[in-house]
């Protein structure tokens, strides 16, 4: 099985299972790939030259449609990574943005619609958002006046915040999500997709991938040491304390099933209703949501 995934924390929970399939210790037989964008782990999996992929988990929705249908989603590796970071004590919530200018990477991207999203439904309508191209810009801008406010992903949370102790989190992005979904939806980072013409031929192989993907988060979440470790050898994050701390806050999971379906297919809905070419013009359909059969997915 050909793995395809991103350096950041969508490959974060693979790392374990990454190391056991070098050490002969997996039962699948696997070989990674690990990209730096987004576009490049699509288009490997829309030319076949990859069988199975992380994704962001719109472009999963974006790769569905480009191949009409010729993907499912199987689990969702990793919720939101997304925090609101500031110097200013007096943020707490959404609604404390009321009135404030926030940072924010991802303009026409997941960022963006995700903040309208939670600004919308905390009924804050006098929040202005500066965009910046990159994590880094926003990380020099709360290091020049740490009562700014930004909205940054992991791991760049944890380097700003070991970089000046005036930082702190104010919040999730995703409990603000959870706070006011009402659907059953989530706030996601990545999912992890199949070709359904391997899936097909290989369903086995699919299922025990998902049981030893799903060993390997639930090592790097209770093997913090170790695995951050793992994450400085395969060039993902560079120094070891960093790794360390970020890693709780990286929202790893393997989520599974009908709650997979739930989460994705309820925040794909937010992504449609703000930008449709978001998620590729169109939402997926049912054929999209891989559920196993539980005796696979226990």
């Amino acid at each position: 099985m050909r793995v395809g995934s991103l350096k950041g924390p969508t490959t974060m929970g693979l790392v374990n299972l990454m190391e056991e399939t070098e050490d002969g210790d997996t039962q699948g037989d696997y070989t990674f790939t690990m990209e730096t964008q987004p576009d490049a782990i699509a288009s490997e999996i829309v030319s076949g030259d990859l069988d199975v992929a992380l994704l962001p988990a719109n472009m999963a929705s974006i790769v569905y449609n480009k191949t009409q249908g010729g993907i499912s989603v199987i689990d969702i590796n990793t919720l939101g990574v997304l925090y609101c970071v500031t110097g200013d004590d007096s943020i707490k919530s959404v609604a404390d943005l009321a009135g404030h200018t926030v940072y924010s990477t991802g303009q026409g991207a997941t960022p963006e619609y995700a903040l309208n999203y939670l600004l919308e439904k905390n009924g804050v309508t006098d929040c202005t958002i500066e965009f910046r191209s990159e994590a880094t810009e926003i990380a020099a801008a709360l290091a020049a006046d740490p009562t700014a406010i930004a909205i940054l992903p992991q791991p760049f949370v944890t380097v700003a915040e070991m970089q000046n102790d005036q930082l702190h989190t104010a919040f999730s992005l995703t409990d603000a999500w959870d706070a006011v979904s009402d659907d059953g939806s989530r706030l996601l980072t990545g999912v992890t997709v199949v070709r359904n013409d391997y899936l097909n031929a290989h369903k086995d192989a699919v299922d025990l991938f998902l049981q030893e993907s799903a060993a390997s988060v639930d090592k790097a979440n209770s093997s913090i040491p170790e695995t951050a470790s793992l994450v400085v050898k395969y060039g993902i994050i560079e120094k070891e304390p960093v790794a360390e701390k970020a890693l709780p806050e990286c929202q790893l999971v393997c989520v599974t099933g009908q709650e997979m379906k739930d989460s994705l297919s309820g925040y794909l809905n937010v992504l449609y209703n703000a930008n449709a070419e978001s998620v590729g013009g169109n939402l997926p359909g049912d054929d999209f949501y891989y559920v196993p059969d539980e005796s696979a997915a226990s």
